[in-house]
């Protein structure tokens, strides 16, 4: 199979070393990941869906009152996930076999969507960005954690040079403006967590319009609760 029409979880990164995934990544990505879920602040009762759960590697990171579901579309990765859930008693966390590209969720079914390290690895970034903002409601949270491009010309080039080398592994490199559409997604907070750091960490606001439907009955409750005048 060309690897170019692989799946995410067909990756040299997910089909042989899935096995290695936690030994590998944990002591890299859980302490940035940690900090980035915990600055969100996850209020009481909050729908988070994470694509790419792959192994759980962040699970345990959640805030217990929030209602967590994570969807990977590699069965190694997300059985490995389920014993972390069942191993940890997370009660909260729901895990399910499912696609990024073509998320099986109605519309506006999360107040949080998180890409941890995924948006390299689908074969359609802008699709899945797009899935991403149709299931987060108006006004709620996308953030991703991922590399992308350098707007240092020199690391540019290198990262273009090695380009047919990291598909081979199962992702490429982007520019932030590859995923990010700051129409469609405002972001509120863009940083690295380091100066050497290779991660780029955004916390973006949904900003597609409230449905007219739930327009039309967020009114008629402000008529309901509203004061009669004298």
């Amino acid at each position: 199979m060309a690897l170019a029409n692989a799946q995410p979880h067909e990756s040299r990164l997910y089909y042989e070393f899935s096995h290695l995934y936690d030994l590998l990544f944990r002591h890299v990505f859980y302490p940035r990941i940690a900090t980035v879920i915990r600055s969100l602040a996850i209020e009481t009762g909050a729908r988070v869906l994470e694509l790419g759960v792959g192994t759980g590697l962040s699970l345990e990171a959640y805030p217990r009152h929030c209602h967590v579901t994570g969807i990977d579309l590699a069965p190694d990765m997300l059985e490995r996930a389920q014993d972390k859930v069942n191993r940890n008693g997370l009660r909260h966390v729901t895990l399910e076999q499912g696609d990024a590209l073509n998320l099986s969720f109605p519309d506006d079914s999360f107040d949080y969507v998180m890409a941890f390290h995924v948006v390299s690895v689908v074969p359609d970034p802008r699709r899945m960005m797009a899935e991403a903002r149709r299931v987060c409601r108006p006004g709620g949270i996308v953030t991703i954690i991922n590399h992308f491009r350098s707007a240092n010309p020199t690391l540019a080039r290198l990262m273009h040079a090695i380009d047919p080398l990291t598909r081979w592994l199962g992702w490429t490199t982007l520019h932030l403006s590859d995923v990010v559409d700051r129409i469609a997604l405002h972001v509120e907070r863009q940083w690295k967590t380091g100066q050497r750091s290779l991660f780029t960490i955004v916390v973006a606001r949904n900003a597609k319009a409230v449905p007219a439907a739930r327009r039309v009955r967020m009114g008629a409750r402000a008529e309901v609760v509203a004061p009669a005048s004298d």
